[in-house]
């Protein structure tokens, strides 16, 4: 792969090559794809998607919305310092094509802002509520409607594959989604694949899959135009900068989580320091650590230096590993491996523990999984009655507002897709308020 190919500009429709040297430097191209996620609906709706505890009311935890943030300002850092770098390796960028660091910045941060973008209500258990009702639940019956492929998008619905989805999808008047650059789209998708095979290999690039069927014709225009590598059976190599997104993403939710957990008292405060001293034991001032009288300012201490000590540690990794990136042969994450390896796997134990596996997020997960399901019921079953020409008084109430006008010739996938794609943009409030509509609870929406 060649770093001016995967630098692309190109937009969905252009009809003109865009050039970096003819690009306004107070308006540059990566930095309206920027702009143009934080100011999409799909991205507003984050704030009401909690990271780690859903439903949760109190202030201390992450939402969708703070968790991306956080992962763009820390994918900035990366890809400016891999910029900065990779520019002194091969100065032609900047002399030949005009390319200058913040470039990478601005690219990693565009695609981290937008990783989550897809994600259901209620976080991983939202896709698997979607993708159970199709493969275990009354969704079944859709299953000799589909080919395998198609099938294979609904059981193993995939926030990955609804994101690429937000960010591309044409809708009246508005063609190509948001637009972003292809560059930026590049770096957004961790897993260039379709949903099937499924994990053909153990590559963290096959780990999962990042389209649907519905937008590999556009996934193919894409992979061509930056010049990703082919693997055979329709997966391609990762573009190197979704190496720094993926990086960012882990960085956030090892640290932050943890310190999440330590905030509300899930987290014993003098263990978890232990742990977090010991990722940063070689940067720490114990001085004016121990000056810090506040626990939460000597987490945030603690937080502050290990997020930077994993962010130098990730550039390191790239730097080092560039030409086998390149080459499409980087199978794994930049911190799988890494000097820390041990350290983060310690915090993550704990989350998993005190955090994950705990009884409130069990519990809210579980009410989460219950009103996803229903709700992918009701639309599904509307859109057939509609499909059928015989929909009941209940169906037609329900798809009033409906953004999507099923016909006799609608193919059963794109309705299906489409009241999954709803679905998975409802908020967590949002979701539970036409739950209890629906269930004959309107007092309680």
């Amino acid at each position: 792969m060649q770093w001016e190919q995967l630098l692309s500009l190109r937009r969905s429709g252009d009809k003109n090559k865009r050039i970096r040297q003819e690009q306004d430097e107070t308006r540059l191209g990566f930095e309206v794809d920027y702009d143009r996620i934080i100011f999409s609906s799909a991205f507003r709706s984050l704030q009401d998607k909690t990271q780690v505890i859903p439903l949760s009311s109190t202030s201390f935890v992450h939402t969708r919305l703070t968790h991306s943030l956080e992962v763009s300002v820390v994918g900035r850092s990366l890809g400016r310092l891999v910029g900065q770098a990779l520019l002194q390796r091969h100065p032609y960028l900047e002399t030949t094509h005009g390319y200058r660091f913040n470039d990478f910045g601005a690219i990693v941060a565009s695609a981290a802002l937008a990783h989550d973008i897809g994600n259901p209500p209620f976080g991983h258990s939202g896709e698997k509520a979607i993708g159970t009702y199709f493969l275990q639940g009354e969704g079944q019956r859709f299953k000799s409607q589909l080919t395998d492929a198609q099938y294979q998008d609904l059981v193993d619905f995939e926030g990955n594959a609804n994101g690429f989805r937000i960010l591309t999808e044409s809708r009246d008047g508005i063609s190509g989604g948001l637009r972003l650059s292809y560059a930026t789209l590049g770096a957004f998708m961790k897993y260039p694949k379709a949903s099937l095979p499924k994990k053909p290999t153990t590559a963290i690039a096959d780990k999962k899959y990042g389209v649907f069927q519905s937008e590999l014709p556009f996934f193919e225009e894409l992979t061509t135009e930056l010049g990703l590598i082919s693997q055979g059976d329709g997966r391609y190599c990762r573009h190197p900068l979704a190496y720094l997104v993926e990086a960012a993403d882990d960085i956030c939710y090892t640290i932050i989580d943890f310190e999440d957990g330590i905030n509300l008292g899930w987290i014993d405060e003098e263990f978890a320091l232990e742990y977090l001293v010991n990722l940063v034991k070689d940067r720490i001032d114990t001085t004016k650590y121990h000056k810090l009288e506040q626990r939460a300012d000597r987490v945030s201490y603690l937080r502050s230096l290990a997020i930077g000590t994993l962010i130098n540690e990730a550039v390191e990794r790239f730097l080092d590993n560039e030409e086998q990136i390149l080459k499409g042969q980087l199978n794994h994450g930049l911190l799988d491996g890494c000097r820390y390896e041990a350290q983060i796997e310690d915090i993550l134990k704990i989350s998993r523990e005190k955090i994950y596996q705990s009884q409130e997020v069990t519990d809210k997960e579980l009410s989460g999984y219950r009103v996803l399901t229903s709700l992918v019921h009701a639309y599904t079953t509307a859109l057939e009655g509609q499909r059928s020409g015989n929909p009941t008084p209940f169906d037609s109430l329900l798809l009033r507002n409906f953004p999507f006008q099923v016909k006799s010739n609608t193919p059963v996938y794109d309705y299906l897709m489409k009241s999954c794609h709803l679905v998975s943009q409802l908020t967590d409030g949002n979701s539970l308020q036409i739950f209890h509509k629906i269930a004959g609870n309107p007092e309680k929406s």
